[in-house]
């Protein structure tokens, strides 16, 4: 159990990585089921995802909560049936996840806007794709006009920018690792 609730109406920053580091994902079925059960579990009257990236071995999923009980109703959920899917599927036992989720509030519309561009930059920046846009676990394409997902609200960021075109040169541009820490970490 969460010592803090997450509170309604407030958004989050929810993450967590694998096991001693190791993957979450070890099929194309996992990467599938993994976002068709959270588009299921976060709905209408428990949150809205506003972004999201899915990483080899750990996931970023940018949430404005509506509900308290978020963690018990959507998160234990959604952890607990998407580890029992890949431990099935592999032939494993045990837990998948490091540990609980962890969720960081996002206090400041600039911090909304620099998580977004780095959960957007996370497969670039570790090595896996060379631009957000070729990387398919993230919401990113949802953001430049390229897919049409369900389960993504980009409104909420985009109203930062003048057009889509501007948030991708935001994203693009280079990031100040200093403005990173203290949105990401309170530095």
């Amino acid at each position: 159990m969460r010592a803090e609730k997450l509170q309604a109406g407030e958004v989050y920053h929810i993450y967590n990585r694998g096991v001693n580091r190791g993957d979450i994902f070890f099929s194309p079925e996992n990467w599938a089921f993994f976002l068709r059960r959270w588009q299921r579990l976060c709905t209408g009257d428990q949150g809205e995802t506003l972004a999201y990236c899915l990483m080899p071995n750990h996931y970023h999923l940018l949430v404005r909560v509506f509900t308290p009980d978020f963690g018990l109703r959507v998160m234990h959920p959604f952890t607990v049936s998407y580890t029992k899917a890949v431990n099935k599927q592999m032939g494993r036992v045990g837990p998948l996840f490091q540990g609980p989720f962890q969720a960081k509030r996002v206090e400041t519309d600039e911090g909304l806007m620099h998580l977004s561009r780095y959960i957007h930059r996370n497969p670039v920046e570790a090595g896996l794709a060379r631009s957000p846009e070729d990387w398919a676990y993230s919401s990113y394409r949802d953001y430049i006009g390229l897919r049409a997902g369900r389960m993504v609200h980009p409104a909420a960021i985009l109203s930062y920018f003048g057009c889509q075109e501007d948030y991708s040169k935001f994203v693009h541009s280079e990031v100040d690792n200093q403005i990173i820490r203290k949105v990401l970490f309170g530095e």
